[in-house]
């Protein structure tokens, strides 16, 4: 059996992309093995465990194509099949910096498609596309002293990796975690939090009252886990970062839902033309994304607000304004991302 590095040396090889060509060598190993291809990262899931009734934690491992520089609190796009059609979704991986293996701790949401189905079909052997890391919510270096973490829900994971890395680092200073679940039973990671050592964890429980705290993040809760903290790292519904943020100094923030935008009153009403596809719609206000799919498209999308980059298309001319940071785009040939943008009078779109 080839061993990984005489495997990756044959297959870089220039005489077998000449061979292999014109649909390069990737088109063939992955008849062997999904997961042998040079030009195209993906991973294998080894491992999986569902240890809370609304979540999925699968160990994966990477192929030599992925960039394995992620950073603890980073986040990765994630490619599956469902139904014949391919999603991608952005999920921040749990493990410690420098591992070889990717944990996923997947939150199943009511209505969302990836989440669900990983939740109740994922397996060993499951094979899954990986691309786009990135995100600015890390442990700055050197590392603070008094450290403060606050997560909520699914928020748990980019803040476990961080956990994990300060203890495989033999982090000296003081750490608190805060988590907040809607019960004990959907609190993740409970058992190995408990015996995590030097770091002080509290729980809350929004619908149950069995918590080490009652009701929301404020002062109490702040003065329970640690006061006045060097830097504090939250990551969970907006509500709940909203809170931090009015509580504590130098926050560093991450929120994982969607921002929701109102459709104006009155739209540009201007043409819309989706070029590649011949397609023209009048302007409803709505984001490109969602208006190409109103009208029967189907373009590749991850986050839906902005973050991940999967649904950036080129604007071959046209206006439009980005609604998370208000910003125009009037020049042509510019790559916009259409999942937050709006038409502003008639725009075309490579799509």
């Amino acid at each position: 059996m080839f061993t990984q590095t005489l495997k990756e040396r044959v297959l870089g090889s220039g005489l077998v992309d000449l061979l292999t060509g014109p649909h390069g060598v990737d088109r063939y190993t992955e008849q062997l093995d999904p997961t042998w291809t040079l030009g195209e990262a993906r991973a294998k899931v080894v491992d999986v465990r569902r240890t809370t009734p609304r979540s999925v934690t699968m160990t994966l491992r990477p192929n030599a194509a992925f960039d394995r520089g992620v950073k603890a609190g980073q986040y990765i796009n994630v490619t599956v099949d469902v139904d014949g059609r391919r999603h991608t979704r952005c999920y921040s991986p749990a493990n410690a910096e420098g591992s070889p293996f990717l944990e996923l701790t997947v939150g199943r949401h009511d209505g969302g498609v990836v989440s669900s189905h990983l939740y109740e079909h994922a397996q060993p052997g499951m094979v899954v596309g990986l691309a786009g890391v990135g995100g600015d919510f890390v442990l700055p270096a050197p590392r603070p002293r008094r450290i403060l973490f606050v997560s909520g829900g699914s928020g748990i994971t980019p803040v476990m990796a961080m956990l994990r890395t300060l203890v495989a680092e033999g982090h000296t200073g003081e750490v608190a975690f805060v988590h907040y679940a809607r019960n004990p039973a959907e609190a993740c990671y409970r058992d190995e939090l408990a015996a995590m050592p030097h770091v002080r964890v509290l729980h809350g429980y929004t619908r149950s009252g069995d918590g080490d705290l009652d009701g929301r993040f404020g002062a109490e809760h702040l003065a329970a886990a640690m006061p006045s903290p060097d830097a504090v790292f939250v990551c969970g519904p907006k509500a709940l970062v909203d809170a931090v943020r009015e509580h504590c100094d130098n926050v560093y923030t991450e929120s994982f839902v969607a921002p929701t935008f109102e459709v104006p009153a009155e739209p540009s009403g201007g043409r819309v033309t989706f070029a590649d596809s011949g397609i023209e719609v009048v302007d409803d206000g709505r984001p490109l994304l969602e208006q190409a799919e109103a009208a029967g498209l189907t373009p590749q999308s991850g986050c839906r607000m902005g973050i991940c980059h999967t649904c950036t298309r080129r604007k071959t001319c046209g206006v439009v304004r980005n609604l998370t940071t208000g910003a125009v785009s009037t020049v042509a040939g510019e790559d916009v991302q259409i999942c937050v943008s709006v038409p502003v009078g008639d725009v075309d779109i490579a799509l």
